[in-house]
Formats: structure tokens, C-alpha cells, sequence
């Protein structure tokens, strides 16, 4: 019976697995690549849906986009101080994709997360990483400022500092990976050995739950690490803690 169901699992993770499909000719595509140009096409039509017709004096519509807004805005803004602020619709919208991306198996129709491929949480996560340079750049005030923040706080660090750069894009990519891969491992082995009824309750968790808790996680983490490279000596004389 153990290893029918092993067989069974294997199977099925291989079925789940990420392949190409064709494309134009002898050009074929990621299904991850398509399913995410589905979430796109997704995200853009909730755009244009929930923001047409804006009034001065907010419908019920207008009023939950803006309270969603102003959510995201102080919630980056308040990781990373008011210098992040440029860069919270990128961090928004990731949180919206991966939010989207996570949950989009439990609707059916063959759909399948994403995220389930390795290959988009490490574009993802060296995208992010790409970003907590370019911010901790600008924010030290270009090349000279950008390599002295590598010895930080003291020079002999500096070593710990330059592989951190490799790190945290991987600490990322398969934090998010392995709980989204996880969680199906175990909602396929739930479905074997319980029948139907109780997957539909731990669907709630591992499917909806856990998949938003990692869309967080993965842009709170980003956010960190972008208010840790933008932190200055001059931010740090004028912070509340430092009194």
C-alpha cells in the first residue's frame, strides 16, 4: 500500500510538474510563463475594472481601491521609511502576483500555481535582490557610499556582507519554492489517504492561508532588506531609537 501510494504521489508531481507548451512553430513556452501572463491578464483587467469612472467623492468600489492603496503605501513606507516610497508599486505588485499566483490552483480548470517553478521564484528573488542594490546605491549616495556600506557595521564583516548578496536571493527563491511545493505534497498525500471532505478543509490553509503568508513574506523580507541597504548615518542620528 506505502509504496502504491509513493507511486501515485510521483506520478502525480510529475503530471503537476512544469512543461512547455507550444507556442508559434518550433518556439514553445513555459506552462509557468504562460500562467503567469494568465495572472497578468488577470491583474490588469481588476485595473481597469476597479478604477474606471473615479470620483472625487469614492463610491463603495473606489473607496475599497483607495483603502488598499493607502494599506500597501504605509505598510512598505513604514519598513523602509519615506525614501522607499518610490518604490512601492513594484513591491505592491509583486505582492499582488504572488498573492494571485499561490491560490490560483485551488479555482481548477487545470490552472496551476506558478510559483511551483523554481526557475520563477529565482527570477523573482534576484529581480527583488536587484532592487535592494540599486535603492542601497542610491540611498548611500553612488559607488563610494555603496562599497563602504559592505563594512558595516565593522570592516571585518565586510566578507559575511559580499555573500549576502548570493544569499538572500536563494534564501528567497527556495523559501518560497519549497513551502509552495510542500504544501502540494501534502495536500496530494491528504487526498490519498483521507478521501475528499477533509482535503476541502486543509485546502483552506495550505491553498488560501499559506499561500498569502508566503506572497507576504517574500515582499516583507524584500522590504527589510531594502531599509537595511538605505539606512544612513544620517537617518540613524534622526531616528527615534537612536535618542
Amino acid at each position: 500500500m506505502g509504496e502504491e501510494l509513493q507511486e501515485k504521489l510521483a506520478t502525480r508531481i510529475l503530471w503537476e510538474s512544469p512543461f512547455d507548451v507550444p507556442f508559434l512553430g518550433p518556439i514553445r513556452l513555459s506552462e509557468s510563463v504562460v500562467m503567469t501572463w494568465l495572472i497578468m491578464i488577470i491583474i490588469m483587467a481588476l485595473v481597469l475594472v476597479l478604477t474606471r469612472k473615479m470620483k472625487i467623492i469614492p463610491n463603495k468600489r473606489q473607496a475599497l481601491v483607495e483603502f488598499a492603496v493607502t494599506w500597501l503605501t504605509n505598510f512598505f513606507v513604514g519598513n523602509m521609511g519615506k525614501n522607499g516610497k518610490r518604490y512601492v508599486p513594484y513591491l505592491s505588485t509583486v505582492l499582488i502576483y504572488l498573492g494571485i499566483a499561490n491560490i490560483i490552483g485551488m479555482f481548477g480548470f487545470g490552472l496551476k500555481p506558478p510559483t511551483k517553478d523554481i526557475n520563477i521564484t529565482a527570477t523573482l528573488a534576484i529581480m527583488s535582490i536587484c532592487l535592494v542594490e540599486i535603492s542601497t546605491f542610491r540611498a548611500q549616495g553612488g559607488i563610494s557610499g555603496f562599497l563602504k556600506s559592505f563594512a558595516k557595521p565593522a570592516a571585518f564583516i565586510a566578507p559575511l556582507n559580499l555573500m549576502e548578496i548570493v544569499i538572500r536571493p536563494l534564501s528567497l527563491c527556495m523559501r518560497l519554492f519549497g513551502n509552495v511545493l510542500g504544501a502540494f505534497v501534502v495536500m496530494m498525500l491528504i487526498e490519498h489517504v483521507c478521501g475528499l471532505i477533509l482535503p476541502m478543509v486543509f485546502s483552506m490553509y495550505f491553498d488560501v492561508f499559506d499561500g498569502l503568508l508566503q506572497a507576504y513574506i517574500f515582499t516583507f523580507l524584500t522590504s527589510l532588506f531594502m531599509a537595511e541597504g538605505m539606512e544612513t548615518e544620517e537617518t540613524n542620528k534622526t531616528s527615534p531609537l537612536a535618542a
